[in-house]
């Protein structure tokens, strides 16, 4: 199929990855930023078919593993009120809370529901003008745009009923947090194509320049992802530190200026909390003052709500490329999909759930005897 047979032909991958192999002669660690592109690593082998020298660090660009926890029971707690529809994409409701989940929630009876679009849930709040409507509105730059319009249109067209909980988190201040780590190890990145695709590239250089590390925009299907691991290299390789869009197909410099003009007008930077990392200034937007009668938290009084996180899990280390997730003790026993301790487990773009569910584990203890 075009777009994706034409993106996994075994020839070409195995050109790109001898290229690799030739041209890197020193070991360097590389981070892909996005989910994504971690599941695409361990689905096909990757990480294990580049040259030792190579080494891919998972970053922190799952959007469910990095909702904080305490905005999880903040979900809970408005999912469980009475004359409350809560509306969620699918991949929330098996997220771990403090104590449950929003399927739990529902299974007591509260009004939880998946829907596709956050637009299926202003049509709800349309349909029911005696509930409350609450969309989770969380993610990256790439999801914030559909998020906006729908509460662009709810108050184009007063619908009073309908509310959006608010955990939307942005790269560029990622990624500068991860490289002022003092633990920090990534000389490279690979950034999330579909990020770049709404946003454009331009915060990145002056990233790429500060930290003097490569940032290649890349896509998410192997050969995608080969090329962006071989362009890192080649400049890690020379010394260099610049933006390059290995992604063209999808990303321009400029991004989608229409798209970003919703998001200029609907939200305001703010500082966010990222689960199993902490606050990281300025990392995260919010409603802004002309939509601010829109924001669950200060609708339902949630907005004072604090949390611990499980002292097994160490998802933030993961989030940090600090560990690979094999190395967390709970990790395939008392951590599982089924029973997770964090979001990395349970997350259909987690770190810990790719290597959970592609037996990665397996591998890496036959690899040690």
């Amino acid at each position: 199929m075009k777009y994706l047979d034409e993106f996994s032909n075994p020839e070409l991958a195995k050109r790109l990855l001898d290229s690799i192999h030739e041209i890197a002669t020193r070991r360097w660690a590389i981070m892909e930023v996005c989910g994504g592109q971690t599941h695409t690593i361990i689905r096909h082998g990757i990480d294990q078919l580049l040259p030792d020298e190579v080494e891919m660090i998972h970053g922190p660009g799952c959007p469910v593993c990095v909702t904080p926890l305490e905005i999880i029971d903040k979900a809970l707690a408005i999912a469980a009120m009475p004359g409350v529809i809560f509306c969620s994409f699918g991949d929330m409701l098996r997220v771990p809370g403090s104590s449950q989940d929003l399927f739990r929630i529902k299974s007591a009876g509260g009004d939880v529901r998946v829907v596709y679009s956050p637009l299926d849930a202003l049509t709800l709040a349309r349909e029911n003008p005696d509930k409350q409507v609450v969309f989770f509105g969380i993610g990256f730059e790439t999801t914030a745009p559909a998020n906006a319009m729908t509460v662009y249109q709810a108050k184009r067209l007063g619908i009073g009923n309908f509310s959006l909980l608010v955990s939307h988190v942005l790269v560029p201040p990622a990624i500068a947090a991860i490289m002022e780590s003092p633990e920090c190890r990534v000389q490279g990145f690979l950034a999330a194509g579909h990020v770049c695709s709404v946003m454009g590239t331009a915060e990145y250089p002056m990233l790429a320049e500060k930290y003097r590390v490569p940032i290649v925009v890349t896509g998410f299907e192997p050969l995608d992802i080969l090329a962006g691991i071989r362009r890192t290299v080649m400049q890690l390789e020379a010394g260099s530190h610049v933006v390059e869009n290995a992604y063209p197909r999808a990303v321009t410099d400029q991004g989608n200026e229409p798209a970003r003009a919703m998001l200029r007008d609907v939200f305001e930077v703010t500082d966010r909390t990222w689960r199993g990392i902490g606050m990281i200034p300025r990392s995260g937007w919010r409603l802004s003052e002309a939509y601010r009668d829109f924001d669950a938290e200060a609708r339902f009084n949630v907005a004072g709500m604090h949390t611990d996180e499980s002292s097994l899990c160490r998802s933030g280390e993961v989030l940090q490329g600090l560990i690979k997730p094999h190395e967390c003790a709970a990790f395939g026993k008392e951590c599982t999909p089924r029973n997770p301790l964090g979001a990395t487990m349970v997350s259909s773009e987690g770190a810990c759930a790719a290597y959970y569910l592609y037996r990665r584990l397996e591998l890496t203890a036959v690899s040690h005897v």
